[in-house]
């Protein structure tokens, strides 16, 4: 669940932080384990496992089950619950032929530098006839965010905010071809709208999701910046009794190693 291509001082990741303002993305995994079909005894890498609460599922189904993330505060969350979790960069997976699936949700969108190293390293990780199953943002996905956050730098002399956007959001047809050209069988590929209630609010999500913009700016301006983005998207983003809803789009697939 947190994989980012930023360097550690634009993005750094903490697990109680993650568990108090985004423990939605664990908790709406679960169609995703489902397109998974994960049997018993089965060798599974959770690719981007956060804090193991997918992970855990999975072996509570009797899955032998392999972590990597590149947060020590997540692996070290994921090892309390007796995950098998390992430090490893997305890009620079190391395994060869022993997993009969590999799974991810909502951590892929996070390597924007190299996108194809995570597809190629799952499809040399996977036995023959293993499967390929994720979920991650896709095209369009918090737009309404994204154009704010990058209108706020714009307005504080930032050139290029488009720059500091730190997420990949592709469309259908773009990773079906990432898929194929890794030698992937794409079986499905799917973008499906998924407006998320936040559960501590839009400041709580630009907390946890927005680092990568705020390194744009000194550490004295940051909270006035996250206050001026929030204000922008209240009258969207917002209803009438203050339950905040980030404008989520998601690109969910399966394929498999022939």
């Amino acid at each position: 669940m947190t994989l980012s291509s930023q360097s550690p001082s634009s993005h750094s990741w903490s697990a109680a932080d993650y568990a108090a303002n985004a423990h939605f993305v664990p908790a709406l995994g679960q169609p995703v384990l489902d397109l998974l079909q994960p049997q018993p005894g089965e060798r599974i890498l959770d690719l981007g496992c956060g804090d193991g609460i997918l992970a855990e599922k999975l072996v509570a189904l009797g899955v032998k089950v392999v972590g990597i993330d590149n947060s020590p505060d997540m692996i070290a969350a994921a090892r309390l619950r007796e995950i098998d979790a390992r430090m490893m960069d997305a890009r620079s997976l190391t395994f060869e032929n022993e997993f009969d699936a590999v799974f991810s949700n909502a951590a892929l969108h996070w390597v924007k530098d190299d996108p194809d190293a995570p597809v190629v390293g799952a499809f040399r990780a996977l036995v023959a006839g293993g499967r390929f199953v994720g979920e991650l943002g896709g095209h369009g996905c918090v737009s309404a965010i994204a154009v704010a956050l990058m209108t706020t730098l714009e307005r504080r002399g930032i050139p290029d905010a488009a720059s500091w956007i730190p997420w990949y959001f592709p469309t259908v047809d773009e990773y079906e071809t990432r898929l194929r050209r890794a030698g992937f069988v794409p079986q499905s590929v799917q973008l499906l709208p998924r407006p998320t209630l936040l559960p501590t609010g839009m400041r709580g999500w630009l907390e946890t999701f927005a680092n990568p913009f705020c390194a744009a700016l000194a550490q004295n301006e940051r909270d006035d910046f996250l206050d001026e983005v929030t204000a922008i998207l209240k009258p969207v983003l917002c209803d009438s009794q203050g339950r905040w809803t980030a404008d989520y789009m998601r690109l969910r697939f399966a394929a498999i190693k022939t």
